[in-house]
């Protein structure tokens, strides 16, 4: 499937009232070029791209490049910067002291800060993103499947993650979303708990967080494993959690808010009692980076859905020094009929 058309330089300077736009976020470079580097920059400018990479990069760039782009040294960014009136820069990837040394270096040009411009275009996911991202989800969910087999007596927190990790990129991963979450027991009570060298017990309960990333696209699950027989609080917990996730899950498509989803999940959640327990966001936005685009809270700032977004639904409980639990989905928001 060839790569779909990212956003021209034209579409993305009239976010910009024209002005050239300098693209500093890896992912960002990597989302409009396809080239995944660890410097340069994307400048947009009247009708085209200037990529300025150093020579690490110039040799693949010219055969990898997936958009029209004048590929260029790094060294000349300087000269090009300097001929700049005014210049527009991503001020969430451009540090404080980075911005006083261009000033300084640059004293007749004018920088404007600019925020999430490319990152709107990015939470659509075209073709090929989406097949990326469900490969990523796929590798994930094999794993997830093979996680009761690895839950042997003495098996440590970390052990485990090793082991999942190992298990991702046999199935053709290329590294791990993010540090995966292993919490045996009482850890699991810990929403973003690190693994540690606790060994897995009797009657323990198992909290998974875990995804792989695939080409450059993530994915992101939680399950949770019972190694012993269920409490009847922990069958009351699984219930409403399971309730929760699809009562969401049932509203969820293009045009909704990022609030009503979680309003929602948290509605089924105290209908089982449960009001406090629930100390995250429902969710948030999935590709390049774990953590993009929307994030689905009730205190986030109002967003609508997009058609062809990818978001989770993971709603979890928690009871301190005790146990808790997170079912978690990667989804594709497509029409309803579509589903």
């Amino acid at each position: 499937m060839p790569p779909s058309p990212r956003p021209t330089a034209p579409q993305l300077l009239r976010k910009t009232s024209g002005r050239p736009l300098l693209i500093s976020t890896l992912e960002n470079i990597a989302y409009i070029t396809g080239l995944q580097v660890s410097a340069g920059f994307l400048l947009a400018q009247g009708k085209g791209y200037s990529l300025f990479l150093d020579s690490r990069y110039l040799e693949s760039a010219r055969r990898d490049v997936q958009c029209r782009t004048s590929l260029r040294p790094l060294n000349e960014l300087a000269d090009t910067l300097r001929k700049m009136k005014v210049l527009c820069f991503e001020a969430d990837n451009v540090t404080v002291a980075t911005i006083e040394i261009w000033k300084r270096k640059y004293k007749n040009t004018k920088f404007v800060q600019t925020s999430g411009i490319v990152e709107e275009y990015r939470r659509s996911k075209a073709p090929d993103e989406q097949k990326k991202i469900t490969k990523a989800c796929s590798i994930t969910k094999s794993v997830l499947r093979l996680i009761p087999t690895l839950l042997t007596p003495g098996i440590s927190e970390q052990e485990l993650a090793w082991r999942i990790e190992s298990e991702c990129r046999k199935r053709g991963a290329e590294c791990m979303a993010f540090p995966s979450i292993v919490a045996f027991g009482t850890h699991s009570s810990r929403p973003h708990h690190h693994p540690t060298n606790r060994k897995l017990a009797k009657n323990d309960l198992v909290q998974i967080d875990m995804g792989a990333k695939f080409s450059g696209y993530c994915s992101d699950y939680s399950r949770v494993y019972f190694t012993g027989r269920k409490t009847a609080d922990q069958v009351r917990a699984m219930r409403a959690l399971r309730e929760s996730s699809a009562a969401a899950i049932k509203i969820l498509r293009p045009g909704v808010t990022n609030r009503a989803l979680d309003l929602r999940a948290r509605q089924v959640l105290r209908s089982h009692g449960y009001d406090k327990e629930f100390s995250h966001a429902l969710g948030h936005g999935v590709g390049i980076d774990i953590h993009e685009g929307v994030t689905l809270s009730s205190r986030a700032l109002v967003q609508k859905i997009k058609k062809n977004e990818v978001i989770t639904i993971e709603p979890g409980l928690y009871f301190e020094g005790k146990w808790g639990m997170r079912i978690e989905e990667t989804i594709i928001v497509r029409n309803p009929r579509n589903q």
